[in-house]
């Protein structure tokens, strides 16, 4: 009972925290789950933001299902995922309640506009530091540099750039492998 505990309280901590979406609790995610609580590498975590991006709903969501249940079981993952969604439903339910009454307020619109920068660069650092993990070698700098091009050039689902990068990862290996 502890151990769910714990998972339901670090992950109600982070989701207090995902002013600008899912996304937004990816270092903080990287920062608790890797450096702090050592439930999940930078690898398998990596990994779990690649599955979350493909399947349905919010990447953060998703992410602290697959690393509940990996850390406690089925039940874990159901704990995660209550512990990171409960503290956006109470704060969107209270805004909902207010927000007509203050969103013409300049500062309340100045607020908002502080915290979407303030979510570009938390981003942007995660980003940073998963690229350093990710692409270590030309195979995977090949990889990426593809599938920015494409996400940059192409309007498809994110989906078809990770079913294509996996594929791309394969059959890179595969040709190495054979070269040796």
């Amino acid at each position: 009972m502890k151990e769910l505990w714990e998972l339901f309280w670090t992950f109600a901590k982070m989701g207090v925290m995902t002013f600008g979406g899912g996304m937004a609790m990816l270092p903080i995610l990287q920062r608790e789950v890797v450096e702090h609580k050592h439930w999940a590498t930078e690898e398998e975590l990596t990994d779990y933001f690649a599955i979350g991006q493909c399947t349905p709903g919010i990447i953060a969501v998703n992410t602290a299902t697959f690393i509940g249940q990996k850390f406690a079981g089925n039940l874990g993952g159901i704990v995660a995922t209550l512990g990171v969604v409960f503290p956006s439903l109470v704060i969107i339910t209270i805004l909902a309640a207010f927000i007509n009454n203050f969103a013409h307020i300049a500062w309340v619109q100045n607020a908002f506009a502080g915290i979407q920068v303030c979510v570009c660069v938390l981003i942007f650092n995660a980003v940073r530091k998963l690229l350093k993990k990710s692409v270590v070698d030309r195979r995977t700098a090949v990889i990426f540099l593809l599938v920015l091009a494409g996400s940059v050039f192409l309007h498809v689902s994110p989906v078809w750039f990770v079913l294509l990068a996996a594929l791309s990862g394969i059959m890179m290996k595969n040709l190495e492998a054979r070269r040796a």
